[in-house]
């Protein structure tokens, strides 16, 4: 994506296609002086269109009915184009599926002139994105975590300093490159152009994450209906990507199973009454679960709130498990004191911010959009996250580094729609 200057205004949109939600936002981007609290933001965030709906079509943040995801996108569209007054060109997109996860490398050079110039941080920069990526992956993301100058590391800003070998160490952020395409191809049948495709735990950081935090360490969870995904900060810069195929729409299964009840009626229930800390009286409160069938005469079933613990808990525990086991195997295990914020639709169970802070054994917070002046009630809180993130990741862009890759070898034809895909991958990834 081409960077913003920080000199000037813009126009963003933001489409956010989820397992339960489909979110487009625009927005106008306008500089203003450095804030306290979100230092590295260059612009502020003023909302101008706001279109939200249910989705159809995904599973596990994969596209799996073409036409139903691309209808409810469009009704998603529409409402933000009528009410910003504006018909869209381009989007900046999401990703939640296609098992996102971090590929990390190092490259070296030889210094010619003795100290670092911008065309030796390009050199270097293009050593590290030679590495092949897997077969069948993607690259979302390819950014440069730390420069090393012969003996020292952690450099953040090289130019200038002298030394003879020169180094960087990349994390490069990939995924199924058969689930970037179909998303890619529900959005272009909507007529718009993918402007750039951001992993959404990385877009909920960008959103939900205060300066500091992001220097002291900090991971998020996204935790979506169909999928979990982390996204984990060191020293300002994002250095792991990690995700699942797990998340509240499971919780949602287990109820609906659980209590011999709808879907949609499960759903409210873990809505409005669910919860994974047991209280003393749990075992009085009782709560109304309306009948499967369509007959009037059947009576609806009484269950305790004790009931819908023991239903949600285990499951709540297997999801925080598996963020712990996968988060002790990047670069945040090192670091005990660094926080874990919570974002996505499946963090505002109630009590799961003290139960992750006992499995995780971290600070523990849920975590909302920041600093996006205009967005309404209903969009402030941790399931807008990763969407509100993307109005923001323009002004980020700049840290990126891509260089062109053999994606000609992912596409099929020579024209028509697979050819444009072709040029966004090209310039894209």
């Amino acid at each position: 994506m081409k960077p913003v200057s920080p000199t000037r205004g813009a126009a963003v949109a933001a489409l956010d296609i989820g397992t339960s939600k489909i979110v487009c936002l625009i927005a106008r981007l306008e500089p203003h002086p450095p804030q306290d609290v979100l230092r590295r933001r260059s612009h502020g965030i003023r909302l101008l269109g706001f279109g939200h709906t249910a989705a159809a079509g995904m599973k596990a943040g994969n596209v799996v009915d073409l036409v139903a995801a691309e209808q409810m996108a469009r009704q998603a569209i529409a409402a933000a184009e009528h009410m910003a007054e504006v018909q869209l060109e381009s989007v900046v997109v999401s990703l939640s599926g296609g098992r996102i996860g971090s590929e990390r490398f190092t490259a070296r050079i030889e210094l010619s002139n003795g100290s670092v110039a911008e065309g030796d941080i390009a050199r270097v920069l293009a050593a590290a994105s030679r590495h092949s990526v897997r077969d069948g992956r993607a690259v979302l993301h390819s950014l440069p975590t730390g420069y090393q100058l012969d003996a020292a590391s952690g450099i953040s800003n090289p130019r200038g300093m002298v030394g003879y070998r020169f180094g960087v160490d990349m994390n490069m952020v990939t995924a199924d490159v058969a689930t970037a395409r179909n998303l890619m191809l529900t959005v272009e049948r909507c007529h718009l152009d993918v402007e750039a495709m951001t992993a959404s735990s990385y877009a909920a950081g960008l959103a939900a994450l205060t300066d500091d935090e992001a220097d002291l360490g900090a991971a998020v969870v996204e935790m979506g209906a169909g999928t979990t995904t982390m996204a984990v900060f060191s020293g300002g810069r994002f250095v792991y990507a990690d995700g699942f195929a797990l998340g509240g729409l499971h919780v949602t299964m287990d109820l609906a199973r659980g209590l011999n009840a709808r879907i949609a009626d499960a759903e409210r229930i873990k809505t409005f009454y669910g919860t994974v800390l047991a209280g003393g009286s749990d075992h009085r409160d009782m709560i109304t679960v309306p009948p499967v069938g369509d007959d009037d005469s059947e009576p609806p079933q009484f269950v305790s709130r004790e009931t819908l613990v023991r239903i949600i808990r285990p499951r709540v525990e297997e999801i925080l498990e598996m963020v712990r086991d996968r988060l002790r195997a990047s670069p945040f295990a090192s670091d005990r004191r660094g926080r874990v914020v919570l974002t996505g639709g499946a963090s505002q169970l109630t009590g799961l911010a003290d139960l992750a802070a006992r499995i995780l054994d971290r600070q523990v917070r849920i975590g909302r959009p920041l600093g996006i002046a205009g967005l309404p009630d209903v969009a402030k809180n941790p399931a807008f996250a990763a969407t509100a993130g993307l109005l923001v990741y323009p002004q980020v862009a700049h840290l990126e580094h891509f260089e062109p890759r053999r994606t000609r070898q992912l596409m099929t034809g020579t024209g028509g729609y697979m050819a444009r895909v072709g040029r966004w991958l090209r310039d894209s990834f």
